[in-house]
């Protein structure tokens, strides 16, 4: 389970910057550039903007996996990649990789080893979260022949199996149909109405608005614009996900032909 909150804020950036070495110049290149934003536990932000705009930096650097070389990152008030954060957050990359010969159970199964879940509540927990993605019936299948959408749902499912208060997910709709897309969404949105706090970036910007409490817009590695959806839209969210009108006549025609 994961430890107390410990402070306002599930999510803390303070003038947040990575930059790398390029090349024997001596010149640098800046992946972020002083990002400084919050988010309160039980909330969904996205992160929005194109390749290269500092999305998944951020979302590493949240996550533990590289080190800022200017300012903060905090998870419920602990440094992020402490042990104390890490145990707060679960993440789904860019590009989940999974090994064919397993199961989806399998699968989880090794994951919950990964995350230490005591033995005697795992077996339980896998199939709470099979249940809850959808899993149940390709649970003994090889994840080689698990579609798209499919190892996506698998993904999420690692990422929330230990419970963790913070959720990170790097372009989870990427590939995805709109049915995918629509899923996943409402699978965000039912994360977050149990408490969990969800960070997701996307370049797809047409359903942010209505997964998200708060939007980010990054470019080039600087914060262009952070706010609510009214804030940034001058409508609020819809607290209800359905598909647009397009969306939903692709998937009438789908359906029809099954």
């Amino acid at each position: 389970m994961s430890p107390g909150v410990t402070a306002d804020w599930a999510i803390e950036l303070a003038v947040l910057g990575k930059s790398y070495p390029v090349g024997w110049t001596g010149g640098r290149f800046h992946a972020l550039r002083s990002v400084s934003l919050r988010l309160a536990s039980g909330q969904v932000l996205g992160l929005l903007g194109p390749n290269g705009s500092g999305k998944s930096t951020t979302l590493k650097a949240l996550a533990g996996l590289i080190v800022p070389t200017a300012g903060s990152c905090r998870i419920l008030g602990h440094a992020a990649g402490s042990e104390a954060a890490r145990a707060l957050v679960g993440y789904l990359p860019e590009a989940p990789q999974f090994s064919p010969h397993l199961t989806g159970r399998g699968y989880l199964h090794f994951c919950a080893g990964l995350s230490s879940l005591a033995a005697a509540a795992s077996a339980a927990r896998v199939e709470q979260i099979l249940g809850w993605c959808g899993l149940e019936s390709a649970a003994d299948r090889r994840l080689a022949g698990y579609s798209k959408g499919m190892r996506q749902r698998l993904g999420l499912a690692q990422a929330i199996l230990h419970d963790p208060a913070v959720l990170l997910l790097d372009e989870p709709t990427s590939g995805l149909d709109p049915g995918g897309r629509l899923v996943f969404g409402r699978m965000i949105r039912d994360l977050a109405a149990r408490g969990k706090t969800v960070v997701f970036s996307s370049h797809l910007v047409a359903q942010a608005g209505d997964w998200c409490d708060r939007l980010a817009i990054l470019g080039q590695g600087r914060l262009l614009a952070e706010g609510t959806p009214m804030d940034l839209l001058g409508a609020p969210r819809s607290e209800v996900l359905r598909p647009t009108c397009l969306e939903e006549l692709y998937l009438r025609q789908i359906d029809a032909a099954v």
